[in-house]
């Protein structure tokens, strides 16, 4: 099926690995443009460097930390001129805090709810006038099955992943027609998970660790989830195709959720 992405332009943050980095690779493959941005651009630019030459020439990469407004809007304005446009946005930038609440610092709260708040504020604000500009504007906020199932390690996180999919659902009724979803995420084997398994060294294959993690977390389908598998309903969700959802919650976890 043709998305109807080609010749279109989107925003891609937290661009450099993982879940990021498998979206912009999926817009590129579908013949858009894309706006990809970092922390660390030599290290983006790294993640980049094996896309095709053709793919390469539709991809504008920049450092840029979402959790600056001047940073996020002078990055946005030279998307916009390179691409003469901008069609959507996807809000990946963040991280998992892994502390009790009792050991996470007030400053360690503040930085949470500015990495999954204010960054997505941020991006959206800088983009919404050439977002409606266009004849298929949409946002896809990248959150966790967190919002709706805490867990006790990760307190600050999941009260900042629940305070985004609240913001998300307000932002899909003020910012029509620009539409506006989530996709939520389970357990997805980036970086993160094999840094873990090395650390671990329990003499047991990434395969067999993985999967006994998954078992422990309940993961219906008895794995961890892959980049690409998020991927594709971000890009799904960006499509013309998808005119009718807004304000609507994916979850992308092999059937961990706990909640109706």
């Amino acid at each position: 099926m043709d998305l109807g992405l080609d010749g279109r332009a989107y925003v891609v943050t937290g661009a450099s690995s993982g879940v990021g980095l498998a979206t912009a690779a999926a817009l590129l493959r579908e013949g858009a443009h894309v706006a990809a941005c970092a922390r660390d651009e030599e290290r983006l630019r790294r993640a980049l460097d094996p896309l095709p030459r053709a793919a390469g020439a539709r991809v504008f990469a920049a450092a840029c930390d979402v959790v600056d407004g001047s940073a996020v809007e002078a990055f946005t304005v030279e998307a916009a001129r390179r691409f003469g446009r901008i069609d959507g946005v996807v809000n990946n930038a963040g991280r998992s805090l892994m502390a009790s609440v009792a050991e996470t610092s007030e400053t360690q709260w503040r930085e949470e709810f500015d990495l999954k708040i204010f960054s997505v504020l941020n991006t959206i604000r800088a983009a919404e006038p050439y977002l409606r500009a266009s004849d298929a504007p949409a946002v896809v906020n990248v959150n966790a099955i967190l919002a709706r199932q805490p867990e006790p390690r990760l307190g600050a996180t999941s009260a900042a992943r629940a305070a985004l999919l609240n913001l998300t659902r307000t932002l899909s009724a003020d910012l029509v027609p620009i539409r506006v979803n989530s996709v939520c995420l389970g357990l997805v084997d980036t970086g993160q998970w094999r840094r873990r398994y090395d650390t671990a060294a329990t003499g047991q294959s990434y395969e067999e660790w993985s999967a006994g993690i998954a078992a422990d977390r309940g993961i219906a389908l008895g794995r961890l989830g892959r980049a690409d598998e998020v991927a594709y309903p971000i890009v799904a969700l960006l499509s013309p195709r998808a005119s009718y959802i807004t304000g609507s919650t994916v979850d992308v976890g092999g059937g961990v959720s706990r909640y109706v």
